[in-house]
């Protein structure tokens, strides 16, 4: 089955989890993260999702879903430990115009959430479409490995310097040739020992070797 790739902007949209336990948790906190306003329907809550209830960062249902419940949601999670359970909402929260993510079935979800690695603004995922997890956790920490923290740090520099490479390098042709030849070792290796001050300076110093002839 073909899918298609998107990265959503969930901030301010609601969304649904219907479950109380250690998969909801992980779902509900990542929504969390990604800005979305959660309800969460489930009788009980693990510890984690009791302490993201206590902070204000989520609303709880403190029961089963009921018919009803899973209207004005853009994406529902159906992620109990009940297969039925799952399906029912999924079909309900469906009907209601959401898109429907159900734990234990992939193949009778609307979408999947691929296993990802995340420094800073980088965000890296892979998708096996619900064939096999255990390779998509595989091809996870393989990336986690190859792409450490200087990948973030290294992308809030090109922030922070790209107004300024706006004005100094007249033309796009300069600023593309700055942004690829900044890209390089030497860069990532400072930032991965720490040393962002010197990392910085030799991009700016990049900066004064570009031609910007048109």
């Amino acid at each position: 089955m073909q899918v298609y790739p998107i990265n959503l902007k969930l901030t301010g949209r609601r969304c649904a989890v219907v479950g109380g336990g250690a998969v909801a948790e992980r779902k509900a906190a990542a929504l969390i993260a990604a800005g979305a306003e959660v309800t969460v329907f489930s009788p009980v809550l693990t510890p984690g999702l009791s302490a993201l209830q206590e902070a204000g960062g989520l609303c709880w249902t403190p029961r089963v879903y009921v018919d009803g419940d899973l209207h004005n949601f853009f994406l529902v999670f159906c992620a109990t430990d009940q297969p039925e359970i799952n399906r029912q909402a999924a079909e309900a929260a469906r009907a209601a115009g959401a898109m429907v993510n159900i734990a234990d079935a992939p193949e009778l979800s609307d979408f999947y959430v691929p296993a990802h690695i995340a420094q800073g603004d980088l965000l890296i995922t892979v998708s096996t479409g619900g064939a096999s997890p255990v390779l998509a956790r595989r091809l996870r920490e393989e990336m986690a490995a190859r792409y450490g923290p200087e990948y973030g740090q290294y992308l809030e520099l090109i922030a922070k310097l790209r107004p300024e490479m706006k004005k100094r390098l007249a033309t796009a042709k300069a600023r593309e040739k700055f942004w690829r030849e900044t890209i390089d070792q030497e860069v990532l290796d400072l930032l991965r020992k720490g040393k962002f001050s010197e990392a910085e300076e030799r991009m700016r110093h990049a900066a004064c070797c570009i031609r910007t002839e048109p």
